[in-house]
């Protein structure tokens, strides 16, 4: 039974009612059922198993395809990525378990972060006129998908591009603590309640609660501001969790788009948590399994145990891209009249063991072709190739192109206002190892491969102090390395498991990083213009939307006074600068503005 969207939405206005759903599921496959002898009565006892699979953090994966170097998907795991891969796994599970027997769900993340989503987001949108069905939508509607919680990112493009995807979507797309800003009512489906048959007369009845982030209120607080807000997961699944309970649901399942660690990136900012799947199946009593998303991270099988039941909840993270696909195991005993989950356990299958669906592959071979054509367009050219290898520790001339961009985009803003006489200056992070702009020829894949996030450029108005202080929270991102001690850049990076994409490079000053010395004393020799920083003196900072809304929880930027803000992606300002230029010569742009130092002693 399709979803009526306008019905639902509007009844979903008015009484934040969730989806209840029968469909797709009518018969139980021998092997899903069997009967064991009761307790000490004769009756023998009614058993019934089914499996659920999740995907998350799809990001707009279809093919085992990069499009950013143009070729088919490598790392060095061997990893493959995309939905036709899923696919086949899908089927196979289908065929041994029934596909009566099993239920596919997904966590969130899936329609940004490929040059095909953003293809159909904004080249040829799918809210255009008679525009195109979105690739995702289509995959994941051939391959049946019963649900899919509501990520972050679906966000990114605005709240229509979101709508006309949910409107092509077969299947509901789920957040309950995704609310209208005025009625406070559910702006999505809470839930779903899938029914599957079993071959012993009553039905399972497994409810699927949607959660998204609530970091969305910061993150693209441009697109959700005074439309919506989003409190935290805990609260809501408190809410509706015994709720579905109360209205027969036999297995609550929360498909959570946040990862498990109780922590949060933005700080103290918002009163709720980033990545709190692990405390949901911890505070609220009542749920079987949470599929996890957002993290990135793989968790083939993680329990944890409810603090008000004692009872263990299981927790699985299938890996992002359709890399991995998770799979719940249930198994249900008929007890005092209603289906009881005995056992459940949880597992994830690798896509890397399987070919492409055909059926998905060519289904959006000519949505392949029409991106893949556009990432070739040839928009200028380079004197000499630039990587981003060594970037991480090194101020590479790829990196200062970035910053060259968003400076002299902030600086062209400003002109002729109040601020036009401030110094600007410009931050700029690592976000892929791998990407390069080539000598000759540079082409949209190339440069957009630098950026591959949608981030939007804004100017703030920041001190010399609390740059000092920026730098230095940036500077956490190297392990303490004694002077003298052998130099791994294997090692260097990322302590405390801060990702490259959190380590932010500032142009417009110099300055050393000691990674002698502890956190919170590194930065030395911090200069402007030959002098050592003033304190007082005031900068405008070029920065990026994601950073300026406080993800990195770096300090002071969130609060620091906002000059200027822009809707377009800074990728989409380098694509247009190295087209406007014609030819990137780094001999015009590149310098050394940071290094890294022990006791006054370059470590390169």
């Amino acid at each position: 039974m399709p979803l009526n969207r306008r019905t639902f939405l509007g009844r979903s206005a008015v009484a934040g009612a969730g989806v209840a759903l029968g469909g797709g599921v009518v018969g139980a496959g021998p092997a899903a059922a069997s009967e064991a002898k009761g307790h000490g009565h004769g009756h023998p006892q009614k058993r019934y198993s089914f499996t659920v699979m999740g995907t998350t953090d799809l990001h707009g994966n279809v093919f085992n395809w990069d499009y950013f170097t143009d070729k088919e998907f490598d790392d060095s795991a061997h990893n493959d990525v995309g939905l036709a891969k899923i696919s086949t796994l899908v089927d196979q599970i289908r065929e041994d378990r029934g596909r009566r027997n099993t239920l596919l769900i997904d966590a969130g993340d899936t329609i940004q972060g490929t040059q095909l989503s953003y293809y159909y987001a904004k080249i040829d949108p799918i809210t255009a006129k008679r525009g195109p069905v979105h690739p995702m939508a289509q995959a994941m509607n051939k391959i049946g998908y019963d649900a899919a919680a509501l990520g972050n990112h679906e966000f990114n493009y605005g709240i229509p591009v979101l709508r006309k995807f949910e409107e092509q979507c077969d299947f509901p797309l789920l957040g309950a603590n995704a609310l209208d800003a005025k009625t406070l009512r559910p702006a999505f489906a809470p839930y779903v309640i899938k029914r599957v048959r079993t071959p012993h007369g009553r039905d399972v009845r497994v409810a699927v609660l949607g959660l998204t982030n609530p970091g969305i209120a910061i993150w693209d607080k441009a697109n959700v501001g005074g439309k919506m807000v989003f409190p935290g997961l805990e609260e809501q699944a408190a809410k509706w969790v015994p709720k579905l309970r109360s209205m027969g649901a036999d297995v609550v399942i929360v498909s959570a788009h946040s990862g498990s660690s109780g922590t949060s990136s933005y700080g103290d900012q918002l009163p709720y948590i980033e990545n709190a799947a692990g405390l949901v199946a911890e505070q609220v009593p009542g749920i079987d399994a949470i599929l996890v998303g957002h993290a990135h991270s793989e968790i083939p099988e993680y329990f944890v145990t409810n603090k008000k039941t004692g009872k263990k909840v299981v927790l699985s993270e299938p890996l992002k891209w359709g890399q991995r696909l998770t799979l719940f195991d249930f198994d249900l005993v008929w007890e005092k009249g209603r289906w009881v989950v005995e056992k459940v356990g949880a597992s994830v299958l690798n896509s890397n063991t399987v070919a492409e669906d055909p059926r998905i592959t060519s289904l959006l071979g000519d949505e392949h072709t029409k991106v893949v054509a556009y990432v070739n367009q040839v928009i200028g050219t380079s004197v000499v190739a630039m990587s981003t290898a060594e970037a991480p520790w090194k101020d590479e001339p790829v990196i200062d192109l970035i910053n060259l961009v968003q400076a002299e985009t902030v600086k062209e803003a400003l002109a002729g206002g109040e601020y036009a006489e401030l110094p600007v200056l410009s931050q700029a992070a690592c976000f892929s190892r791998t990407a390069s702009i080539p000598a000759g020829e540079v082409t949209i894949k190339d440069a957009a491969g630098l950026y591959p996030f949608e981030n939007t450029l804004e100017a703030r108005l920041l001190t010399g102090a609390q740059l000092k202080d920026y730098l230095e929270y940036s500077a956490r991102y190297y392990v303490q390395t004694a002077a003298g001690a052998p130099v791994d850049t294997s090692k260097l990076t990322n302590a405390e498991d801060i990702p490259d994409y959190n380590y932010d490079v500032v142009s417009g000053v110099t300055y050393d990083i000691d990674i002698a010395k502890p956190v919170g004393s590194r930065i030395v020799g911090l200069s402007f213009e030959g002098a050592p920083l003033d304190p007082a003196s005031q900068f405008v900072f070029a920065v990026n939307n994601y950073r300026a809304s406080g993800g990195g929880n770096f300090p002071h930027v969130p609060g620091a006074k906002q000059l200027w803000a822009n809707s377009d992606e800074i990728r989409n300002t380098i694509i247009g600068w190295v087209q406007a230029k014609g030819s990137v010569d780094p001999a015009e742009f590149a310098s050394v503005d940071w290094r890294l130092t022990r006791d006054g002693v370059p470590v390169f």
